[in-house]
């Protein structure tokens, strides 16, 4: 009995391995680029990504039954992209943009507010519905939609080719342009199965740093007993 349910665990975690390498060879490369956009920063959007990607391994048994796994990492992807702690050093790297439709959007991009720029990415750039927008975002429809109108006509002002498109037709020109610089960004991703791995050692690693700092406080404690009876 022992054999076979033994054999069965390996058989679920095959399966999960194969969900969630699938899941990794789907997307990664595409949500580095959409990321790219969302900061101005390559290397940026690849450590989130990764760590997306290696907090859904350590929480996959939530991740594979959420009703849109890609785009539950796309959210911990974002969230540790525009994370404060990275502001200050965005702000220090970054370079003057140079010529260029694809940098003129880039710069475009980067001058709207977070939460703008990111609700535009969401619905011109991925395709997202605007109620999905809004959750992803976690605003209210009513917000959302506002957030893009000033979005679109942001960016507008500062390229040509969008400003002189109908305003009706400026969203599809925007997916247009999105899209075309997006795929200007050569991603070489890691492969699934060492996502995964690095996933597991952090996890270890962190463990083994709580059991630490657990002893470090049990010693702590015991101390002061013992210096409080010592008085």
């Amino acid at each position: 009995m022992h054999r076979y349910a033994q054999r069965g665990r390996e058989r679920a975690g095959t399966g999960a391995e194969l969900a969630f390498d699938a899941l990794y060879t789907a997307h990664a490369a595409d949500l580095v680029r959409q990321t790219y956009l969302l900061t101005g920063h390559r290397q940026l959007a690849r450590r989130a990504v990764d760590h997306a990607f290696h907090q859904a391994w350590q929480r996959w048994p939530e991740v594979a039954v959420d009703r849109d796994p890609a785009g539950w990492v796309r959210a911990a992807a974002y969230e540790y992209a525009l994370s404060p702690w990275h502001r200050l050093g965005r702000a220090r790297r970054r370079r003057p943009a140079g010529r260029g439709p694809g940098q003129a959007l880039l710069t475009a991009l980067l001058s709207l507010p977070e939460s703008y720029r990111r609700a535009l990415l969401l619905h011109d750039g991925v395709g997202l519905g605007l109620p999905e927008t809004a959750a992803e975002t976690e605003a209210s429809t009513a917000a959302t939609a506002n957030r893009l109108m000033h979005a679109r006509a942001a960016v507008a002002g500062l390229l040509p080719e969008l400003r002189e498109a109908p305003p009706a037709l400026r969203a599809a020109v925007l997916r247009r342009m999105l899209g075309e610089q997006a795929a200007t960004q050569h991603v070489r991703t890691q492969p699934a199965a060492s996502v995964r791995a690095g996933s597991e050692r952090r996890t270890r690693l962190w463990t083994r740093a709580s059991y630490g700092l657990v002893g470090l406080f049990a010693v702590a404690a015991l101390l002061a007993t013992v210096l409080d009876a010592a008085w």
